[in-house]
């Protein structure tokens, strides 16, 4: 979640891929960062051990909602 707000501090888009576990975790850092409504896609937990062909299809699967994440008009303006 960090990585994705500093990074939008520096106007690079950036949007967080996290599991469910660490939502919370996740919001309480963009509440802590000024950006509580910061748009987050979300994956199957866990990703630890899955094989690359694996990553790449939760990847793939992905895509569209870290594209409309993109354009969330909640992202911080660049």
């Amino acid at each position: 979640m960090l990585d994705a707000i500093l990074l939008e501090q520096q106007r690079v888009p950036g949007i967080p891929v996290i599991t469910e576990p660490f939502r919370a975790t996740g919001r309480a850092m963009a509440e802590s960062w000024g950006v509580a409504d910061f748009p987050v896609v979300e994956t199957l937990h866990p990703i630890a051990g899955l094989s690359q062909a694996e990553l790449e299809q939760r990847a793939d699967a992905l895509a569209e909602h870290v594209l409309a994440a993109l354009l969330d008009p909640r992202r911080p303006e660049r």
